[in-house]
């Protein structure tokens, strides 16, 4: 191991497929169990070479390479709709990849400031290092907080149960403690000690199990309440090719309409995905009023997301409209994807031919505006595409709604394993904030999750159809609803107090 661990070549190749392996730990797959191998292991490569601060730099920057690059590699899919975007495709498959894992490089980088050795104090800076980093990668530059070693859990969901009283960053930091941990059986402790330390953390996993198995039952066990309407999501898997082949709208209306089914006679709310008709305006829409009269009736309720000009400037809009396409509602897209819905420099590089990779030359606009939609006596939070990841930041109305309504396309991430990750910041969402969470998409997993983080009716990525939800569960407040991410800055002072207090124990 030590001769492994000389040769740079071979050194620097492991450390890639530990991080690969953990990718693997991720949905679809779950198989976090990995991780109690490939975090261990890092920290060992670590420890052999502390002190040398270049080498432990270069260590976290190739791990995060290997973890990113095999689980974000389905971003380059986006570029191949369009031909002035396929030269950029070895770009992005390497550089986001790279700039991703330099957060990681930063905090092997602070864990090698400390000269760690092979002891307790060593798990608690490079848990503490590598979960303030992600921390900052989910928020510095507008943010991207994908694919946090957290949803290692996603399909355990008695084990998440936590994330309402502690949310996804602070389950991260213990998350990353608890792969480390196994690695003290290997550190000069006594036998005794690290039995006792084995046993403890032993406890707690199972007692956060148990908590979170009895908090789901309890759920389960309160009565539901009838919505007195009915909410139909649909999703309606259309081509995203055809979104440029300027397809007539009638088609793609017609559709739309055949797959929802409606009732005349039943009062409904239809709720369909993100850009739907994303080759009109919301301006050009009132030019197909005939169709929607005719199929829908005063007792329906449609939102749709489609682009809308407003002031001279163009939104991603999500839209709520009667059946004669009257304007009930609307809501701006807050946090726009860079490339995706606008053109970073745009002066200088529309006038190189590029454009955004989304229909239309122009630039989105970012509103600043999130507000509850009011319908039927119910609030709904509303969120395009991926405004769902953020933990701690979908809304600043003091939790006051009953749903959250996520509408989204994701048929940019092709068919691959982004789809999963996509759908799996909805089931953490529904447990931070304790609510349903309403998931429409197209080309993507559409569902209605409970605040337990359940699946109660779900469409997969492969078919297309409605399901429909007709009564829900109340739930209360959550503790991370009215903290938010100030629990992570306490858990954050707690470990850097004990570092120190364990350091000058030490010294």
């Amino acid at each position: 191991m030590t001769l492994l661990l000389k040769n740079q070549s071979s050194k620097y190749l492991l450390i890639f497929i530990l991080g690969a392996i953990s990718s693997f730990s991720l949905p679809p797959y779950g198989l976090f169990f990995l991780n109690f191998f490939s975090y261990p292991f890092l920290l060992f490569i670590l420890l052999f070479h502390s002190g040398n601060k270049f080498t432990s730099f270069n260590i976290g920057w190739i791990f995060g390479f290997g973890y990113f690059i095999t689980n974000l590699y389905w971003i380059i899919n986006s570029l191949t709709f369009e031909d002035i975007f396929k030269p950029l495709i070895p770009f992005a498959l390497i550089l986001v990849p790279l700039f991703l894992s330099l957060f990681y490089g930063l905090s092997t980088l602070i864990f090698s400031l400390f000269n760690s050795k092979k002891n307790f104090l060593s798990i608690l800076i490079l848990a503490t290092s590598l979960s303030s980093m992600e921390y900052i990668r989910g928020n510095i530059f507008g943010g991207f907080p994908w694919n946090l070693i957290s949803f290692s859990f996603v399909d355990y969901l008695s084990f998440i149960q936590i994330l309402s009283i502690i949310g996804t960053y602070t389950f991260n930091l213990i998350v990353i403690f608890l792969f480390l941990l196994p690695t003290i059986l290997f550190f000069g402790y006594k036998n005794n000690t690290k039995i006792i330390i084995l046993i403890l953390t032993l406890i707690i996993i199972f007692g956060n199990h148990t908590w979170g198995k009895l908090n789901i039952k309890k759920y389960e066990n309160i009565k539901n309440k009838n919505l007195e309407f009915t909410i139909k999501i649909i999703s309606p898997k259309i081509d995203i090719n055809r979104y440029f082949e300027n397809e007539n709208p009638f088609n793609l209306i017609s559709e739309l309409i055949n797959i929802s089914e409606p009732d005349l006679s039943k009062e409904t709310l239809f709720i369909f995905p993100e850009g739907i008709l994303s080759n009109i305006y919301f301006e050009d829409l009132k030019k197909f009023e005939s169709l929607f009269s005719k199929n829908f009736s005063n007792k329906h309720k449609i939102i749709l997301g489609m682009i809308k000009n407003d002031q001279h400037k163009i939104y991603n809009s999500l839209l709520v409209l009667d059946h004669e396409l009257n304007l009930l509602s609307k809501y701006y897209k807050n946090k726009l994807v860079p490339f995706g819905e606008f053109l970073p420099f745009e002066n200088i590089l529309s006038s190189l031919g590029f454009k955004k990779i989304t229909q239309g030359y122009l630039s989105f606009s970012a509103d600043n505006v999130r507000k509850i939609i009011k319908l039927n006596n119910l609030n709904f939070l509303p969120l395009i595409c991926y405004e769902i990841i953020y933990s701690g930041k979908i809304s600043n109305t003091d939790n006051n709604f009953d749903f959250i309504l996520n509408i989204s396309e994701d048929g940019w991430f092709g068919n691959s394993i982004g789809l999963n990750q996509h759908y799996s910041h909805s089931i953490f969402r529904s447990i931070e904030e304790g609510k349903y969470t309403i998931r429409s998409t197209n080309n993507g997993i559409s569902a209605f999750i409970n605040p337990k983080g359940k699946a109660i009716s779900k469409i997969s990525t492969t078919n297309k159809g409605f399901i429909e939800l007709e009564a829900f569960k109340g739930s209360n407040k959550t503790i991370f609803s009215s903290q938010g991410n100030k629990i992570f800055f306490y858990f954050v002072i707690i470990y850097i107090s004990l570092i120190f207090f364990l350091k000058i124990r030490g010294n």
